[in-house]
This record gives structure tokens, sequence and C-alpha cells, in this order.
């Protein structure tokens, strides 16, 4: 008998995208929780792409976690936001080399046609902005997962 490896579990890595505010609410939900530190941000302006490596919450393995008495994971992720004109943040000390940030929600605003805003709300009162032309958002898990270090589930005062 030999161990269980990664590629003989069903789950796979998340590669999923947005182009409608639907499809945005459920990559809402599965980086609700998400932390990264404030130089994981990259806004290339010449590619109209803004980039963020997550330590993203597994949430869509909790129930399984739970079932099987194991505990919960993160895993490496990378949220693309394309189609940029412009980015602006509120609230965060970018001159702080070990700020940590925490992200809450992925809210959008249209504008006019396919035009809108795309806010990251942030745990402290924090936001980025992100102006955009049309909504194209990708999310893909780009590592395996890991215990998370807490070992809990994420909890939200109501």
């Amino acid at each position: 008998m030999t161990d269980a490896r990664f590629e003989d579990g069903r789950e796979t890595p998340l590669n999923l995208g947005a182009w409608e505010a639907d499809d945005l609410k459920i990559i809402s939900a599965l980086t609700q929780d998400a932390v990264f530190p404030a130089d994981a941000m990259t806004w290339r302006p010449e590619q109209r792409r803004f980039g963020l490596l997550l330590n993203r919450f597994r949430w869509e393995d909790v129930e399984a976690a739970r079932k099987r008495n194991r505990p919960v994971e993160r895993v490496q992720s990378l949220l693309v936001v394309d189609q940029v004109l412009g980015v602006a943040s509120n609230g965060i000390d970018r001159r702080d080399p070990d700020l940590v940030l925490s992200l809450l929600s992925l809210d959008w605003h249209p504008g006019e046609d396919a035009s809108g805003a795309l806010h990251l709300v942030l745990a402290g009162d924090g936001a980025i902005r992100l102006t955009v032309e049309a909504l194209e958002v990708t999310l893909k898990d780009v590592t395996r997962p890991y215990l998370a270090p807490s070992r809990k589930v994420p909890e939200h005062d109501i």
C-alpha cells in the first residue's frame, strides 16, 4: 500500500474567468480572506493588466475537510484583471515593506457600456480601485494546497 498522491485526487486547481457581474461573485467568494503582501501587486499599464499573487483560503474544500477530519488549506493563486485603464488605492501604506493585506471582496461598479470599476475591498478599510474598459478577471491556482497556518476556517462578525 502506498500513500495517496495529489495527482490521484479528484480535486483540481482552480482556473476561472469572469466577464460578467454574476461570474465575479463566484471569484469574489473564492478569494474572500485571501492574504497577500503589499508588494505582491503588479500593474503593467502598457499591457493594461493588474496582477495579484494571493494566499487563498480554499473555501471550496471546507466541507470535504470537515467530513474527512483533516485540516483546512490555502493555496497560492494568481488573480489577474485585464483591460485596466487605471489603478488607485486608499488606506494602504505602500511604504511599509511588511504590510500584509486581507481581501474581503471583489465589487463591480458598472459604468457606461462595458466599462466600470472593480473594487478590491480589504480588511481595515483599505481598498484598491481598478478602472477597466471591460470586466475581464481570471483566478488561477498556481501551487499545490498547503496547510492553513492558523488551521482554522476564517470567521467574520455579522
